[in-house]
């Protein structure tokens, strides 16, 4: 066919061209999986799958709203005990296996490039999917549909490294056939990402061998992997992400909630009263005073009386330990918005604004104080305590896989229904953290939050003396980083 003067032929016949390569991709994998679906060995494969399901059950808590894109016989939607469970997957086969094995999960025949279920999920699984895609980008697309702000979307996929050994373990028979495959890597998958307005939270390599040895196969995929070099060795990537935050007009200004721990600050209670600005619709400070000697809660009382047109709770905590003490003021705070505000004003109250812009503006879920970038003043941190804080912030920036640089700021901000979302999941951790600072961190951390570190200056105390007891809690730090290597690494 002959192209005319505006070259429209041309372009149609590639359109048709175009189409067809798409119909044929399409129709070789839909053939494929049908077969699979009817095969009874599925290859060596049980042990990495098993591995897939551990994994994903600790990154996707049970209770959520879940949805799988290419979910195979639904084994791993299962896996995560899912309030509402959907799968998708374009192999009628595979769809009618999945529907017999999981009955109480509902699974659906539709092409991951453009089904529409009209419903959106706080979890989205691609697991070991975007390698048999025509088109990533359009299926992501598909997957922000789906989404909220809150959504995260976990995908994993081969390393390409692992390339020639799949090759020959499919000659070999020892693993099921595959047809030919998009090999990205994870730069590749954080581009496309971008591209459809997803924003990534972390990345990391899992499964080093996907074999079921005794003792060895559980040492090298929960220990070793994570170390380099042996982490550039993994056979599957991880990346989770979460929609960009987006600006939509006009929308409801946040309430906030400053909770302030306070033992022993008497000195620095009119200035907090004076010195804490109002933000968003409102702000509310919530004192929560810890058994103190110098008559703090007589001065909250006395202040609260003297500035009436200030929102302001007062409560008496009954346990112990500014962790406590910050989980009551959280159960009690009206605000959407939650801030913690320690009491010592080391960190001036005059920058809490700029942490709220910070959440409100979505760049966080999780906005944290950092106090080693800007100089400090004189005697606001010793030698040995400025030290430890550095070496705890690499070990914490490893554990969480987020650059955390420093983990004990007290001034911590993040939305109340985040929190909640924390304090549910708490029973993974327990009641393990006498600070407060961890409980968070690893609640974000597991949850796939994105956590964004905020500069502060740190001051000088002008009242009181600290209650950090150096040795002891830097005991405590070390227990907490031995914690989470069980509790958030080695999983």
């Amino acid at each position: 066919m002959k192209r005319d003067g505006t070259g429209k032929v041309r372009v149609e016949e590639e359109n048709v061209s175009e189409s067809t390569a798409c119909e044929r991709f399409r129709a070789e994998r839909v053939a494929y999986w049908n077969g699979v679906a009817l095969r009874r060995w599925q290859g060596i494969g049980g042990y990495y799958h098993r591995r897939l399901a551990e994994i994903f059950r600790f990154l996707i808590p049970p209770g959520q709203r879940v949805l799988e894109i290419g979910c195979g016989a639904g084994d791993l939607l299962a896996a995560v005990s899912p309030a509402v469970g959907v799968g998708i997957d374009f192999s009628e086969e595979m769809v009618k296996r999945a529907s017999r094995r999981h009955p109480g999960l509902r699974f659906v025949h539709a092409d991951a490039h453009s089904f529409c279920l009209g419903e959106t999920f706080d979890a989205i699984i691609l697991s070991d999917l975007v390698h048999d895609l025509w088109d990533v980008q359009a299926v992501f697309e598909r997957a922000a549909r789906h989404s909220t702000p809150r959504t995260r979307i976990i995908i994993n996929s081969y390393s390409r490294l692992w390339e020639l050994p799949l090759e020959a373990a499919k000659r070999l028979g020892l693993a099921r056939p595959l047809v030919s495959q998009n090999w990205l890597t994870v730069q590749d998958v954080s581009h496309i990402l971008h591209l459809t307005d997803f924003e990534v939270v972390r990345t990391w390599s899992e499964i080093l061998w996907p074999f079921w040895l005794p003792l060895i196969a559980g040492f090298l995929n929960k220990v070793f992997v994570r170390f380099w070099p042996f982490s550039q060795l993994a056979m599957t990537n991880f990346v989770v992400a979460r929609p960009a935050p987006r600006s939509d007009g006009a929308k409801v200004v946040p309430s906030v909630s400053v909770i302030v721990p306070a033992r022993n600050e008497a000195g620095n209670i009119p200035a907090i009263f004076k010195r804490v600005p109002e933000m968003g619709s409102g702000t509310e400070i919530v004192f929560v005073e810890g058994g103190s000697t110098d008559g703090t809660f007589s001065s909250i009382e006395g202040e609260m009386a003297r500035n009436p047109g200030r929102r302001s709770v007062l409560l008496r905590q009954e346990g112990t330990g500014k962790g406590d003490a910050v989980r009551l003021g959280f159960s009690r705070a009206k605000g959407d918005v939650l801030m913690v505000l320690d009491a010592d004003l080391t960190v001036p109250p005059e920058d809490l604004p700029r942490f709220y812009e910070a959440l409100d503006s979505g760049k966080g879920d999780l906005i944290n104080g950092v106090r080693l970038v800007y100089p400090m003043e004189k005697q606001a941190m010793r030698f040995f305590n400025l030290l430890a804080n550095k070496g705890f912030s690499l070990a914490f920036w490893w554990l969480l896989g987020q650059p955390v640089k420093d983990t004990l700021c007290g001034t911590k901000v993040l939305k109340r229904t985040d929190y909640e979302r924390i304090a549910a999941n708490r029973a993974y951790f327990g009641d393990f953290d006498p600070f407060g600072d961890f409980d968070l961190l690893f609640g974000a951390a597991r949850l796939g939050m994105r956590i964004v570190d905020l500069p502060v200056r740190y001051r000088e105390r002008v009242y009181g003396t600290t209650n950090i007891e150096r040795w002891r809690h830097g005991w405590l730090l070390l227990k907490m980083v031995l914690f989470a290597c069980r509790r958030l690494k080695f999983v």
